[in-house]
């Protein structure tokens, strides 16, 4: 009894616990006593352990909604979240900022309360109907905003779904349709400036290509125009011949005065030159319409129009053309199928790669005592293929990789400004080819260019 009134920890504890258990505990004795204090002990620390965990997890939380929070203020597209019966629990600044209310107005309220017209609250009634079969995308509806007008705006519904994954709700996303139009009318405006651009570049380089070209330009008309310049003079002489003679069968001159002119003006030569004076004044003109022609299709500003040519065809035009110069020394041979080679694009444009290619080739082998451009065609595999084969230096190591971009050049400071390859690499690229560089085995340097080939049903068109 004396231990019992003597126990301190006893003493304190006894007024905290229930009638029966302090019965055998005063049975059990002293041991009990420290058994009760030790689990007392563990359910405290699990108390405060409980506690530490506790704030933490808060303090968790609270940092989770404030990143929430600075989402959904930084957003600039508008946010509403609503639950199944479309009833707004959350929106977003860019949301309260175009229709110009408070939060503590918009929330608890339909988010049908706030658009414009009724056509735009009809399709946003099947919201939650059309949600079970898809998600909706791009749905045009109109706002209500905060100048009293309206705000059309492109919405993306989704569904929202609880803990136990059933829907809870949706959420709107959208983006007021002005801001798209003028995006997209700006990136419309770019893409437009950057072709006119490309278009002006592809010209100017075709043009600085002409230049080039003109000499032998000049000595390729002046051999069909002279020879029809002289048919022509002949041509004049034997009409005062043939008009004398005439002249004087209408005089009343005898036969025999006839006879003697006839002869002396050698009227049956004339009438036996007239014909190849004739045919060879329309070959001269024929060849200088076609040399015209070929010029124009050369520097015209190409439209974008597809249309079936021979590759084969527009090669030997484009050489023949290249090969003019007069100051050119470069000699081309040529070994091409004897069949079509069809491709559909621009013959344009492809002239002036080929052009192109045939100058880089003469600019590489200049100096040499001897410069050749070796021109391979085939068709294979459902590709045209053209090889040039140079016998130049080759290309550095270094510079192989460079060769088609804009501007590179290895050339002098005058001499060129790098576009001529850059261009043909783009030309080849729109007609769905590729053109690529290597150095020949044998040396020299080699361009590859590969374009596919026309379908059969629209080569035979």
């Amino acid at each position: 009894m004396t231990k019992k009134q003597d126990n301190p920890i006893g003493n304190a504890i006894k007024p905290h616990l229930h009638p029966v258990l302090l019965q055998q505990l005063d049975e059990a004795g002293e041991a009990s006593w420290i058994d009760v204090i030790r689990k007392m002990e563990e359910v405290y620390n699990n108390v405060l352990r409980y506690q530490v965990e506790l704030e933490e997890k808060n303090a968790a939380l609270e940092e989770a909604q404030q990143f929430i929070l600075s989402i959904l203020t930084a957003m600039s597209d508008v946010l509403i979240v609503c639950d199944r019966n479309g009833m707004v629990e959350e929106v977003n600044r860019a949301m309260l900022d175009l229709l110009g209310l408070a939060k503590e107005a918009v929330l608890g309220r339909t988010f049908l309360a706030f658009l414009a017209d009724e056509d735009s609250k009809s399709q946003a009634q099947s919201f939650p109907l059309r949600l079970r079969e898809q998600l909706i995308h791009d749905c045009e509806v109109s706002f209500k905003s905060a100048d009293g007008g309206f705000v059309p705006v492109a919405l993306n519904c989704t569904p929202r779904y609880d803990t136990r994954g059933r829907q809870a709700g949706m959420v709107l996303v959208g983006r007021p349709v002005g801001e798209l139009r003028k995006a997209y009318h700006a990136l419309n405006q770019a893409h437009e400036e950057l072709k006119l651009t490309q278009q002006q570049l592809i010209h100017s380089e075709k043009m600085a290509s002409l230049g080039r070209l003109v000499a032998g330009v000049a000595h390729e008309l002046n051999n069909p125009i002279s020879f029809v310049l002289g048919n022509v003079y002949a041509l004049q002489r034997y009409r005062e011949r043939i008009l004398t003679y005439i002249n004087a069968i209408h005089g009343g001159a005898c036969a025999e005065e006839c006879e003697e002119l006839r002869k002396t003006l050698r009227i049956d030569r004339v009438l036996l030159d007239l014909g190849p004076l004739i045919e060879g004044t329309v070959e001269g003109a024929e060849r200088t319409r076609d040399i015209v022609q070929d010029l124009r299709r050369f520097s015209a500003v190409d439209k974008e129009e597809t249309k079936l040519f021979d590759l084969a065809d527009v090669t030997r035009n484009a050489v023949h053309w290249a090969t003019r110069d007069a100051k050119s020394a470069l000699r081309v041979s040529l070994d091409l199928p004897p069949q079509p080679m069809p491709v559909l694009g621009t013959a344009g444009q492809m002239q002036q790669v080929v052009v192109n290619l045939v100058q880089n080739a003469a600019d590489a082998t200049l100096g040499l005592r001897q410069s050749t451009l070796s021109i391979s065609g085939r068709v294979k595999a459902g590709k045209c293929l053209l090889e040039f084969h140079d016998n130049g230096p080759g290309i550095d190591a270094s510079h192989l990789s460079r060769v088609f971009d804009p501007f590179f050049t290895t050339k002098p400071v005058g001499k060129g400004v790098g576009l001529g390859l850059s261009i043909s690499y783009g030309i080849v690229e729109r007609h769905g080819g590729t053109l690529s560089a290597a150095n020949h085995p044998g040396g020299g340097a080699v361009f590859t260019l590969t374009l596919p080939l026309a379908e059969s049903d629209q080569a035979d068109s």
